[in-house]
């Protein structure tokens, strides 16, 4: 039995004890309740003061946690007995500011009604604060986490909730965002009328032709309050796969094929009702399917998804910034 779990292996130190026997085997000794009570208060013990440690020195803390942070996160997989103390200790960044925060600041700044900790994953901090996933949530003020250690894919489906706080993957497609109001508008949207139902009955003719385009490339079509500023985002269902996890395993062929995913628009967007207003004179014309393929392919870009047909991509490209530029 090892003295400290592996997430703490970081440590190094001495410890002495007048209880173990030593005139027996190793394996006799794994099992002794004295080990087994000193782990446990030495475990205890160090999440204590490391959290003393996060509260009285946020910048030294910082360091440390930049450091260590991902190999103490390798603990929530393995479902400790700890799990409350280790979270309490965890921090993360958000799009609530620059700075690490930790769950229970986090919690203390959750809207009305929410009863999910919200999170993204990524490789890069820089490249999630751009994601079109967050434009709904920054717009309403809810706060994001943002993930980027690659142990983080890992850990938020062992541990469930966080103070009976469940946590959620924001490229859900069944989040209701509307709960917490329409949020902040671009200045140039501020005076944008509510949508008609002749509109709404436009984005609907539009979403089954975009369905008929795509045939299986997507699980579903339908349209989200996510997105302010971009048209579309790929998203997944409740039990589906995260991004970045289905690319890992992917990379490690442990998986056959990527799945489906969900293509969500944006009814607002001035080029999702460009196309539905051409869809409603033309129908599925050659040009609303070129327009319907260049979005999904942008959706897959800003995701990291492969193109399928990349020469495809930039023939439709190309005719469409000369139809543009004429």
């Amino acid at each position: 039995m090892d003295i400290v779990p592996h997430y703490l292996r970081f440590l190094r130190g001495v410890i002495d004890s007048q209880d173990l026997p030593l005139n027996i085997s190793r394996e006799t000794l794994q099992d002794n309740p004295v080990l087994r009570k000193i782990r446990e208060g030495i475990t205890s013990k160090v999440l204590s003061e490391l959290k003393k440690k996060a509260e009285s020195d946020k910048e030294g803390f910082a360091k440390f946690w930049g450091n260590f942070g991902a190999v103490l996160k390798e603990g929530l997989c393995e479902g400790v007995p700890n799990k409350e103390k280790l979270l309490d200790v965890c921090r993360f960044y958000s799009t609530a500011g620059n700075e690490l925060t930790s769950l229970e600041a986090y919690v203390s700044r959750m809207k009305e009604g929410q009863n999910e900790v919200y999170y993204l994953t990524g490789d890069n901090l820089d490249a999630l604060r751009q994601s079109p996933q967050l434009e709904g949530f920054v717009s309403r003020g809810v706060e994001v986490l943002l993930l980027t250690d690659h142990v983080d894919d890992f850990w938020v489906n062992v541990v469930a909730d966080y103070k009976e706080k469940t946590f959620k993957s924001i490229t859900r497609a069944n989040i209701d965002l509307d709960q917490f109001g329409e949020g902040k508008k671009p200045e140039t949207e501020k005076e944008t009328p509510a949508q008609t139902e002749e509109e709404k009955d436009h984005i609907a003719n539009l979403i089954s032709l975009l369905k008929a385009s795509y045939g299986e490339e997507v699980k579903d079509v339908r349209t989200t309050s996510k997105l302010t500023d971009t048209p579309t985002c790929l998203a997944i269902d409740e039990h589906g796969m995260d991004f970045r996890m289905e690319r890992f395993l992917m990379e490690h062929r442990q998986l056959p094929k990527r799945a489906a995913k969900i293509l969500e628009i944006n009814p607002t967007h001035p080029l999702v009702k460009l196309m539905a207003e051409k869809a409603r004179k033309s129908g599925a014309s050659d040009d609303i399917k070129d327009a319907a393929q260049l979005l999904l392919d942008q959706a897959r870009i800003v995701e990291g998804e492969t193109i399928t047909d990349a020469a495809g991509f930039a023939r439709r490209l190309a005719a469409f910034m000369v139809r543009g530029l004429s």
